[in-house]
């Protein structure tokens, strides 16, 4: 996934359809939490963000759910003079294709996390430490059921909508199978319904930068230090996966950082794409801690629904809710097959699903990107009737 800072549109908090300042909360859960794994938290912490009011009814929700490297803060500014807002900010807002005007949108930063949810990175009560790599392995079963106690807490009744890109259509899918009875409608985009192993191949790669990075030290280390040369490589190696061949040449070609250098027979930065890619694995190191990426991606490759369940048809048997998916044609670490299998499956599940599949050639990161056609999607399923939007069609 893309930096959110990096895509996020640099437009006035003030402006019409922007939802201006937010604050983020946290929601401590006092009971223990037992992880897939039989682990067991005596407690632990979500850290989210809301916009828009909850109605009298209660069943006006929308659960964003966010990807790999995204966080709680989806929509808004932190401060006014903050010209970042949050990572889906272009999709949520006043009038937006997710308005706040009429839904009452959650976000949480997911369970194993490291902005302000419990993580690796959290203190552990029983050494006053940070947890390292003695947190307990995480599962998007785990993410779910700890978003589905926040907004238990908040006090919604039912979902009208989980919506979520990459990692989080994932959690999408999996929270209308725990939850069947309290999700109305999901929106999962750009993502699979079991990690490919080449997807898997390159978090493992990523998580290989990190750990054979001397300052890892077995997840031991101090707050703002650690495998940062690392963490870096795998955040530069992990982008590339998140954008196209057509959309690196558009941007980067092969035009160089100082043209008049001649050949330049040295290692250092000669090519704009590779100031890039330097750029991108600096920013994420000051924001992302290193075993919370071990964790969430070890978190994706565990994710087979059909594994699972015994078949992908029997993972969609509870599932209530009416489903739409979203490919996109130049994805190609969540392909648009992939993304068409999960309707298909729903289908012979026999539940309501229909699946459209936008062209585009911005890769896999295409659903954080502007595009009018995928937010007329998004409205038209959010406010319509029960009536189908479209005949399924692959």
């Amino acid at each position: 996934m893309t930096d959110p800072e990096e895509n996020a549109p640099a437009s006035s908090p003030l402006a019409p359809g922007e939802i201006g300042l937010v604050t983020a909360r946290d929601f401590t859960c006092p009971h223990p939490f037992t992880f897939k794994s039989g682990q067991v938290l005596p407690a632990f912490t979500l850290r989210y963000e809301t916009y828009g009011e909850l109605s009298a009814t209660r069943d006006n929700c929308v659960l964003i759910c966010h990807a790999l490297s995204g966080d709680h803060h989806c929509a808004g500014v932190h401060a006014l003079e903050d010209r970042k807002p949050g990572w889906w900010n272009n999709l949520i807002g006043p009038g937006k294709a997710v308005d706040t005007t009429r839904f009452f949108v959650v976000c949480a930063n997911v369970l194993g996390g490291c902005v302000g949810s419990s993580g690796p990175s959290s203190l552990d009560p029983a050494t006053g430490r940070p947890f390292g790599i003695g947190f307990p392995f995480v599962t998007i079963l785990d993410m779910v059921r700890a978003q589905k106690l926040l907004l238990d807490h908040l006090g919604v009744a039912t979902v009208h909508a989980v919506i979520g890109g990459s990692m989080g259509g994932m959690q999408a899918l999996q929270f209308a199978i725990e939850f069947p009875h309290f999700t109305r409608r999901v929106l999962a985009m750009a993502t699979t319904a079991r990690e490919s192993a080449q997807a898997i191949a390159f978090n493992e790669v990523g998580r290989q930068a990190i750990m054979q990075d001397p300052d890892w030290n077995r997840g031991d280390y101090a707050k703002g230090g650690g495998p940062r040369v690392g963490l870096a490589i795998a955040r530069m190696m992990a982008h590339i996966t998140y954008v196209s061949d057509a959309s690196m040449d558009r941007k980067f070609g092969r035009r160089k950082t100082n043209p008049g250098n001649g050949e330049a027979y040295t290692f250092d930065v000669q090519f704009e794409v590779e100031s890039y890619l330097r750029h991108q694995g600096q920013s994420f190191i000051n924001r992302f801690d290193a075993n919370s990426y071990l964790y969430i991606t070890r978190a994706l490759d565990q994710f087979d629904l059909a594994s699972a369940y015994g078949s992908l048809e029997a993972a969609f048997a509870p599932v209530q809710a009416e489903t739409l998916v979203v490919g996109f044609t130049s994805d190609w670490l969540f392909p648009p097959e992939q993304n068409r299998q999960i309707a298909l499956a729903l289908l012979r599940a026999g539940k309501r699903a229909s699946y459209a599949e936008l062209t585009t050639d911005l890769g896999h990161d295409s659903f954080l990107l502007e595009s009018e056609e995928l937010y007329t999607l998004v409205r038209a399923f959010l406010e319509r009737t029960a009536a189908p939007i479209a005949d399924f069609s692959i």
